[in-house]
């Protein structure tokens, strides 16, 4: 018996590569063409057939949308229908034709009033092919009124004069319609005297909706106007989003409608009517930030301590805090803190001065100080000594004082218009004093000074008492005195010697 050799394994496999390629390219084709829609039939007055002695006047469906012949003369699209989206390129129409007829089917075209979708099916026409509108039904004039009556008085004569009339207004704000531009800037602008505030606006050829990040509106504190007007200038103020001093830019965005697009959505139907469903309005948008970074703005202020309250001359010597009092250090471009300068004036007082907001009539100026802060730390505390001495005794009070128009251009960029921080005089912290020498005697003119006393010798010591007189001389008094005292010691010998021998004599 013979059998079926089996098929090489490469024959197979080609077999089955091939069956795979048809697959994918029918699947292809379903998954990426068009979709389709069969056209039902809308709202409006006739026939809904393909051919028929009055014709339809009105609306097709497709796809939940109401659409609209643009191709007068060929027959009612009742076949299956494919839908091509929203396009500028439908049936040869101009950018104009486009405009208007997106218009009508837009703003009156969605209706279930049958009288108001023949006006527009009628305007519609007449705007893409007016000679072949006017004359399909057999009228020979060129009245577009006058072609609506002539054909509706054979479909809906009740309706006639109404559906001419709205075809006529109809045609003509179509045939009006300005073709819009999407073309759209938007700027911004910083206030020279305060970097947080400036304006923001925008042209285009219609109202659009402003948001703004980094930013808010002026008038009511929201990143977001809608209904802004093109050309309008709209007040803002910005905020840095870091808050750590770092520069900042403010970003914007527009958009919004320049009014209705020159495009439609096409439909077409095999041997049938291209229709224009509602192309949509025309979508505008632009963006910009600043064109340089806005500075961070803060309000510096400073305290202060005299190293020494009592000298005996020499410099003055201050330790100054700087320190912020609103927001934070701004820090430049290159990421290191803003130098700042501060300056002191000191004064000269007889006595301690009291406080005070302004400097007193007595107060003589005598020298001036100053220091930059350090752009690589900013805020602390700085030493300062003056580069002259202290004239003399008395009371010395150094005010310091802040000011924006000491400081370079890019430094008081970030401080508030006219800034100025004035320290009070007197502060007790902030004097040093002086003492004058203690008082010298003075002479008086031609007088010679007298000499000095001579000193006092000390008192000689006190003599012991004298003896009771006796009538004796010294003498007389010493040679007594003296045979006294032998006669006492000659009875101490004796004395002694008695003692030695009662002691030898004992057995």
């Amino acid at each position: 018996m013979s059998s079926s050799a089996p098929a090489p394994l490469p024959l197979v496999r080609t077999a089955v590569a091939a069956i795979a390629c048809a697959i994918l390219i029918a699947a292809g084709a379903v998954l990426f063409a068009p979709p389709a829609h069969a056209a039902d039939q809308g709202t409006g007055f006739g026939t809904w057939a393909p051919l028929s002695a009055s014709g339809w006047h009105g609306s097709m469906v497709v796809g939940g949308v109401h659409t609209y012949c643009i191709r007068p003369g060929l027959p009612l699209p009742t076949g299956e229908s494919t839908d091509h989206g929203v396009t500028a390129a439908a049936a040869g129409l101009s950018p104009q034709q486009l405009t208007g007829i997106n218009l009508l089917v837009t703003t009156y075209g969605q209706t279930s009033d049958p009288v108001q979708a023949a006006g527009v099916g009628w305007a519609v026409k007449a705007i893409a092919d007016r000679s072949e509108t006017l004359h399909s039904w057999g009228y020979r004039g060129e009245s577009l009124a006058e072609a609506v009556r002539w054909t509706m008085n054979h479909v809906s004569p009740a309706h006639a004069e109404e559906v001419a009339r709205l075809a006529e207004r109809y045609y003509a704000e179509g045939m009006s319609a300005a073709v819009a531009s999407s073309a759209a800037q938007i700027s911004l602008t910083t206030d020279p005297a305060d970097a947080r505030r400036g304006v923001v606006r925008f042209e285009a050829g219609g109202p659009g909706t402003i948001t703004l990040q980094n930013a808010v509106f002026a008038d009511d504190g929201a990143a977001t106007l809608a209904d802004a007007r093109p050309g309008a200038d709209y007040a803002i103020v910005s905020a840095s989003p870091t808050g750590d001093g770092a520069p900042y830019s403010v970003d914007a965005r527009v958009e919004g409608s320049a009014g209705y697009a020159a495009a439609v959505r096409h439909i077409t139907t095999d041997g049938g009517q291209d229709t224009a469903g509602p192309g949509g309005p025309l979508r505008f948008s632009a963006e910009t930030t600043d064109a340089t970074p806005r500075p961070v703005l803060f309000s510096p202020v400073l305290s202060t301590q005299v190293i020494d309250a009592e000298v005996d001359g020499g410099p003055f010597v201050d330790d100054v805090r700087l320190s912020v009092e609103d927001g934070v250090w701004p820090r430049a471009g290159d990421g290191s803190f803003v130098a700042l300068r501060a300056t002191a004036r000191v004064y000269r007082t007889d006595a301690p001065p009291a406080e005070s907001m302004g400097v007193p009539a007595d107060a003589t100026p005598v020298g001036d100080l100053s220091l930059t802060s350090d752009p690589g730390r900013g805020a602390g505390v700085y030493r300062v000594e003056s580069g002259w001495d202290l004239p003399g005794p008395g009371v010395y009070t150094a005010v310091w004082q802040i000011s924006a128009k000491a400081q370079d251009a890019g430094v008081a960029a970030h401080l508030e218009p006219g800034y100025a921080w004035v320290e009070k005089f007197g502060v007790a912290t902030q004097q040093i004093s002086i003492l004058a020498p203690p008082p010298q005697p003075t002479q008086t003119p031609g007088v010679p000074s007298a000499p000095p006393a001579a000193e006092t010798p000390p008192a000689a010591a006190a003599a012991p008492p004298a003896l009771a007189a006796t009538g004796l001389d010294d003498s007389t008094a010493r040679a007594g005195g003296i045979g006294v005292a032998a006669v006492i010691l000659g009875c101490a010998v004796l004395a002694h010697v008695a003692q030695r021998r009662r002691r030898s004599a004992l057995p």
